[in-house]
Parts: C-alpha cells; structure tokens; sequence
C-alpha cells in the first residue's frame, strides 16, 4: 500500500459484469469498478493477471481502477471473424499444459496447439503428464520424448501416488504461471496437493469459468499460499483456442526444432512443404527433427490456409 491510504496497487484475479476483484499489495482482496475514461480507451483492455493502480472513490464508497500499469507479457489469441485480438491473461511467466497419462487419452496434436499459441506470444512453456501410475513409465516417456528433444521441460508425475511433485512445485515457485489442458487430466487435484491451503474443489478449474462477455475469457488468478509469490492463472479460454489470422509465415518459429533447420533451408520463405533443398524435409527424414511434430506443423499449415481462404 503507498503512504496514501486512498490509493493501493494490486493484481487483477476475476472480473465480470463490470466488477473486477482485484488483490492489494497489503493481500487484501477488493471489489473495483473501471474509471470511466478506462472503459472506453481502445488502447488497452483490462484482463486477469493485469497490474493496477487503484484509488478510493468516497461517493461510491468503494475503489476505482485508474490506471492499468505496463504488462512485461501478454498471452493473447486472435478473434474470428476479424474481431481482432483477445487477450487472455497479462503479465504471465510460463503456459503449464498438463494432459493426462491416461483417462482421458492425450492428443498430441493438442498440446502441439497449446505450445503454438505460447510461441507466438514469446512465453515459455512446460508440460506435466499426470497419472503415470496408468501407464508404463518407459511408454509414457518415449510418447513424450519428442517434446523433451524439442526444449521443452517435461514433468511425469502421479498426484495420486504424490510422484513428482516437487519439481513441480519448484517450477511455479515465484512465478505467473497459466495453467491449461483438457478436462479430467487433474489439474485442480495437483494444485490442491501441492497447496492444500488453496481449497479448489476437484473439477472446479476449468468449469467455474466466468460466462460474461469481458476480455479474460473466464480466465481466474489463483494466489498460491507459501510459494514465494507465485500464482496460477486458470484460462479455459485456452482449451478451443483457434489460430485465427495467424501470420503463417511464422508458424515454422512456432516449433523450437525447425528453427535451425528453416535457415538453412535454400528459400527465404520456404513453407517446408515441397520446395527443392528444404532443410526441414530433410532433417525429418535423417530424424533430427520428429516427424510427428512435423506432419502436426503441416496440418496447423493447412488449418491456417483454408481459414484465410474462407
């Protein structure tokens, strides 16, 4: 809190109807509304994870947002139908996709989406598989060695069986993180073993989700108690994400491994598809590049060509 009493600086949690919540710096949590020059500047729209400056309102006997701090990041997706960029949370460290072993069955080409979309918005990523006590340890693995070769760090972890958990731990320790995945991988059962004081009912992430028409696409901040700071943001926003007016021309930027390959490639903007003295191509079939995560850049390729040409 400043030296004001009437002035306070926080961290935007939930928002909906108009109210935001918003968590001070002195760890309180309170109800704010947008000044009115804030609700129609184009400039910047507020979302979760957003910074703010709030001040006293003492005819309303409440607190105003008066001024939206500069974000050092933003994870954003595009809008269809030309509406433009969405934003789904501000001022965040890393995208966590967590997927499971097992029941559900996991789809690469998802989690292949999710990383896309974090590439695009130059934040780092992370992936936890959880229930591995469902599957061979080896055989989940090898499923996810492409990702690992890749760059990505990799957690297998059974919040069941309370295996792996501490890297986990270590890896939100201090940081902004979004947490994301299809439904029934455990996400709110990690976090609750993780953070027993956080108290999420099982299946609450991802289905209490904020149903209003704002800009945080039910994103919601999870404080984490005694973790040095750190916090989760859950977006099910993130789970249809689309890949709207992506400029396709960096798509190949959006895979860690084709990166070296691309500029070696004999065409500028080689699309790595059939061109003559494609490096790409060729580093898939000496297999230092993973086909699989190929064929799924292709198919991202394609997705994004029949949307321009719709």
């Amino acid at each position: 809190m400043t030296s004001n009493p009437a002035e306070l600086g926080g961290v935007i949690t939930s928002g909906t109807g108009g109210v935001w919540r918003v968590l001070g710096d002195d760890r309180n949590e309170y109800e704010a509304v947008l000044r009115g020059k804030l609700k129609t500047a184009p400039a910047m729209k507020l979302a979760v994870g957003d910074r703010v400056r709030l001040e006293r309102d003492t005819r309303e006997r409440g607190w105003a947002i008066v001024e939206i701090l500069p974000r050092t990041s933003c994870l954003a997706r595009r809008a269809p139908a030309g509406g433009g960029e969405r934003i789904i949370a501000a001022n965040i460290d890393q995208v966590i996709v967590m997927f499971a072993a097992a029941k559900p069955e996991p789809h690469p080409r998802m989690l292949d989406r999710f990383l896309v979309i974090a590439e695009a918005n130059d934040i780092a990523s992370r992936i936890i598989i959880n229930k591995i006590e469902l599957v061979g340890g080896g055989e989940v693995r090898d499923r996810f060695a492409d990702y690992e070769k890749a760059g990505y760090p990799v957690h297998f972890v059974s919040v069941k069986q309370r295996v792996g958990l501490e890297a986990v731990d270590s890896a939100l320790s201090g940081r902004t993180s979004v947490i994301s995945g299809p439904s029934g991988v455990g996400k709110s059962s990690l976090l609750n073993a993780l953070f027993p004081g956080l108290g999420l009912r099982v299946s609450e992430i991802s289905e209490s989700v904020n149903k209003g028409r704002h800009t945080t696409v039910g994103a919601f901040l999870h404080p984490l108690p005694g973790n040095d700071g750190g916090a989760v943001v859950d977006t099910p926003g993130l789970r249809e994400i689309g890949l709207w007016e992506f400029p396709i021309a960096k798509l190949d930027e959006c895979f860690p491994e084709l990166r070296g390959p691309s500029e070696a490639c004999r065409f500028t903007d080689c699309a790595h598809v059939s061109e003559p003295g494609c490096s790409v191509r060729g580093a898939v079939d000496t297999g230092d590049v993973s086909r699989a995560r190929y064929e799924s850049y292709l198919k991202l390729r394609r997705e994004i060509e029949e949307q321009a040409n719709d």
